[in-house]
């Protein structure tokens, strides 16, 4: 049985190339910028797992995945161990 969602696999299918995914970092501020660094070297991670990382209190990280959403530069999903927690991942 797949997984998978129709969103799952569009968010797939969208790559984006370096210069497009730094013009959109570009003008976020600091913190989704670190949340997105983080994201890079270790994904998919839990908004709590991304503040432990990050060193950022949990507002901070809900903000800057916020914002990263709203750019189309994180995607999201149930995580597989704990079906009630969501998982953020890059989508370049």
């Amino acid at each position: 049985m797949s997984t998978s969602t129709a969103e799952d696999r569009g968010a797939a299918e969208e790559t984006l190339s370096e210069d497009e995914y730094r013009d959109r970092l570009r003008d976020l501020p600091p913190s989704a910028k670190l949340v997105a660094k983080v994201l890079e070297t270790d994904s998919p991670l839990s908004q709590g797992q991304l503040a432990e990382e990050s060193l950022l209190p949990d507002r901070t990280v809900r903000y800057a995945l916020n914002r990263l959403e709203d750019v189309g530069l994180v995607g999201s999903r149930y995580s597989f161990r704990d079906a009630r927690k969501q998982v953020y991942f890059l989508k370049h």
